[in-house]
Formats: structure tokens, C-alpha cells, sequence
């Protein structure tokens, strides 16, 4: 027997431990404080000397764990607004136990084809509820930053090939910055990434595209990308993703949509409308840690020619022989920069067939109203100002007539009342605060509750 190994009995005790520690922290979220950083940078750093050495008992370590996890923005709560929630359901913290206690290896299909099946059937589900045609495919990624950078790799690979001199890729002011971030990891320059005029509701010009696309090729430059998103962070605005499309095809383009914020609202009528045009990406990026309400660490790629994703990502190995590497089912570690990789397909799958998918397409459609909600009741009042309409589920707002500073100290009052938890951006360079509805444990009455406090 290993070492490492408990017997049941010692195994069953911490199970019970953990699992009475896990119950209580889900009966308190409703009425936890959304955020408690007192005295939070002294414990982390108090925490950051700990060295391993002697044994300690498995409760007193989840006495510090759940010390430490109280001194934090609660990231889980319903009462978190700020950035892009995510929500981490119970049903994906038993797939990963139980994919974490099996450590079943799925980069390669032939170490554990019945699982890659698992996963690869998650793979389908979405390249059909996105509509790309025969031959498209994918790979769940770490989350959207890994899955942005998949996305141009492929496409320098496909259209630039060994060469990249003066190659260039188009994003507007509010695309998310993994996309240059990308690029530079891709060994692109930062000239490399040109910056396209918005319209007056935020979203990327298509005129201006066109316009950029050929004064660029004029200027001896390499046009070969456009990046559209579905859902910015800054304020969920949708690109006019039907006419970028065209754009990329007359001009040949490859046409990626960053749907890491927006994508999952696929699966309501209100977000399929909104959301078209998407279908004629060449990739799309998804974020199930965000609108699937997955934990942190669950993103995905999806590509419309499986073929090019792997061509750009593929590579082989004498160590390797051994295995079947046939075509039926995916080699995950071909389709992306991780070759060891955790099995998320699991955390992906379970909560689907657990809950069902019309448990998760009324989630979202609540969060449409929820947000659309808010966006009223601030709008009602006469000192505040929405600089763009909603259209999904991030609610942009400011002080009328406040500068910097006031905006600044408002969203600090705001959150001091520990029931909600805002951040803030910069819109035309005026300090802009935004809440994000979508937690699946933010309900209306939290809403509701949200609209006294900011008010």
C-alpha cells in the first residue's frame, strides 16, 4: 500500500470533514458578505512563509483554507457584479474529485479512449449549437486567454505561415487584452496589432475595418486577422459580427469571435438573435467558467476546419509509437499548447446531463432579465447616465455630472456596503462603473437590493 494512500476509514473521515466544511459554506452564501478584505493582505502575507515539514491534521488545514478563503471579493456569491462572474457548481466539484482520485491521463486518446469520447462529446454539442459545419472541432483550454491564443496561432499558421514579417490582425479599443497579449506570445510585434474605430455604442466600425484593411495592404503589410467579440468586457457589446464576416471573407481573413463573455447566451432566443453571425467564424472562444457557471480553469476553442487547428498545434514523438494514434476519436494535446491537461470534460459534462440544458438556458435568459432589471432602475434616476444600452448582461454607468474622483468614490461607497461588489473601466476615457449580472445565485431580490445601494 502507498505511502500516500489513507485507509477507508481515515479517507471516509475527511470526506466527512470536508464535506460538512463544503455544506456550510453553501447554506451561508446568500447572506455572506460579497467582499472582506480586512486585514486580507497581512494574512496572505503571513500565509506566503509557510514552508512543508511536519505533518499537520487534515481539519486544522481546513481551518486555514477556510480562513483564508473568508479574507477575499466573494467570487461565488450572488452579490458579486464586478468583472465577468462565473459561479462554480456543486456538480463540478464532484466531477473533479472524482476525475482527480481516477488522474486518467486524456491528451492522447489511446491512453483513455472511452473518456476522450466524454469529452469529445462535449466538443460536439457546442460546434452544433454554434452552427459551424461538418469537419469543425475543438479543445477545452485552461480558459479564454489559452484559447485566444490557439486561435491565432492557427491563423498565422494557416495564412502567414513560416513568415510574419509585417503580418497584421485587426481588434477595436475593447477587445479583451489577451488578444495582444496573444500576439505577442505568437511572436508578432506590437505594430503587428491594429486598433479599429468603434461606433457611438462601442462596437468595432466595419467601415473603419475595411478602410484599415487596405491602407494596410497598400503600405506592404500582411492583413490575415480580424477579431470580433461576442460580448466585451468592458461593457458586453456585441460586434456587428455578420458584417466583419464579410469583410474577412472578401478579404480573406481569418474571422475569430471572442465569445468568452457572451457565447453561452447562444442557448436563449434573445441571445441567438443577438448573437448572429457568429456561425461564420472561422474560431470561436467560449468560456464555460463564465456563462455555464463552471469554476475557474473551463474554457474552450472551437474552430469551423478542425484540420487547420491541428495542423498548427500537432507534433509528434519517437516515445509516442506505441499508441493508436488513429482519427476516430481527437488527440487533445494536438489541438492546443497543453499536452498535460486535467480531464475537463468531465466538469463540462456531469452539470449538462445532471441539470439538463434547459436548467442552464433559463439561467441565462434570468440574467437577461436581471440585468435588463438594473439597467432600468438607473436609469430612472436622473444623476446617473448609462453611456451604452445593455446588451447582455453588463450594465455600464457613471455619475452625469461627476468627474474621475466622484465616480471613483462612489463605487468605493458602494462596495463598502459588503452586499454587492462592482468594478469599474474606462469609457472615452471617463471613469465608468459596470456590474455584471451573472452568477447563478444572484436572484432578484439581490437586484433589487443593488439598485437601493447604488442609488
Amino acid at each position: 500500500m502507498s505511502r500516500f494512500d489513507p485507509t477507508i476509514a481515515d479517507a471516509q473521515r475527511m470526506l466527512s470533514c470536508l464535506e460538512e466544511r463544503l455544506l456550510a459554506f453553501l447554506a451561508a452564501r446568500p447572506t455572506a458578505p460579497a467582499v472582506d478584505l480586512d486585514e486580507a493582505t497581512e494574512l496572505g502575507l503571513a500565509l506566503a512563509t509557510w514552508r512543508p515539514g511536519a505533518r499537520h491534521d487534515f481539519e486544522e488545514l481546513l481551518e486555514v483554507l477556510d480562513r483564508a478563503a473568508a479574507k477575499a471579493v466573494d467570487t461565488a456569491g450572488p452579490g458579486y457584479l464586478a468583472y465577468i462572474p462565473g459561479g462554480g457548481l456543486w456538480a463540478t466539484a464532484l466531477a473533479d474529485l472524482w476525475a482527480d482520485v481516477v488522474d486518467r491521463y486524456v491528451g492522447l486518446a489511446g491512453l483513455a479512449p472511452a473518456l476522450v469520447g466524454i469529452e469529445a462529446s462535449v466538443i460536439g454539442w457546442l460546434v452544433e449549437l454554434f452552427g459551424l459545419p461538418a469537419g469543425a472541432g475543438g479543445v477545452l483550454t485552461s480558459g479564454g486567454s489559452q484559447a485566444n491564443l490557439s486561435a491565432l496561432v492557427t491563423a498565422r499558421h494557416h495564412l502567414l505561415g513560416e513568415g510574419l514579417a509585417r503580418g497584421t490582425l485587426y481588434v477595436s479599443a475593447h477587445t479583451h487584452r489577451s488578444v495582444a497579449k496573444a500576439a505577442r506570445l505568437a511572436g508578432l510585434p506590437a505594430d503587428a496589432v491594429r486598433t479599429v474605430p468603434v461606433t457611438p455604442r462601442l462596437a468595432m466600425d466595419p467601415a473603419a475595418l475595411a478602410r484599415a484593411v487596405r491602407e494596410d495592404r497598400a503600405r506592404g503589410r500582411r492583413p490575415f486577422l480580424v477579431v470580433g467579440s461576442a460580448g466585451t468586457t468592458d461593457t458586453g457589446t456585441i460586434d456587428p459580427l455578420p458584417e466583419l464576416a464579410v469583410i474577412a471573407e472578401r478579404e480573406g481573413l481569418w474571422f475569430h469571435v471572442d465569445a468568452a463573455c457572451g457565447g453561452f447566451f447562444q442557448l436563449t432566443e434573445r441571445g441567438r438573435a443577438r448573437l448572429a453571425g457568429i456561425e461564420r467564424a472561422d474560431s470561436i472562444t467560449l468560456d464555460p467558467h463564465k456563462a455555464l457557471f463552471l469554476p475557474y480553469g473551463t474554457g474552450g476553442l472551437l474552430a469551423r476546419d478542425a484540420a487547420r487547428l491541428r495542423a498548427a498545434h500537432a507534433g509528434e514523438g519517437d516515445y509516442l509509437q506505441d499508441l493508436d494514434r488513429g482519427a476516430r476519436l481527437p488527440d487533445f494535446a494536438d489541438l492546443s499548447g497543453e499536452l498535460t491537461r486535467p480531464f475537463r470534460g468531465l466538469r463540462v459534462w456531469l452539470p449538462l446531463h445532471l441539470h439538463g440544458i434547459e436548467a442552464f438556458r433559463a439561467a441565462l435568459d434570468e440574467a437577461l432579465d436581471l440585468s435588463a432589471r438594473l439597467a432600468d432602475g438607473l436609469r430612472a434616476d436622473p444623476r446617473i447616465e448609462l453611456p451604452v444600452d445593455p446588451e447582455l448582461s453588463v450594465v455600464a454607468f457613471r455619475l452625469r455630472d461627476g468627474d474621475a474622483a466622484a465616480n471613483q468614490a462612489w463605487l468605493e461607497r458602494i462596495n463598502r456596503s459588503r452586499r454587492v461588489y462592482l468594478s469599474s473601466t474606462r469609457l472615452d476615457g471617463r471613469f465608468t462603473l459596470r456590474a455584471c449580472v451573472l452568477s447563478h445565485r444572484t436572484d432578484r431580490e439581490r437586484i433589487e437590493e443593488a439598485i437601493r445601494i447604488i442609488r
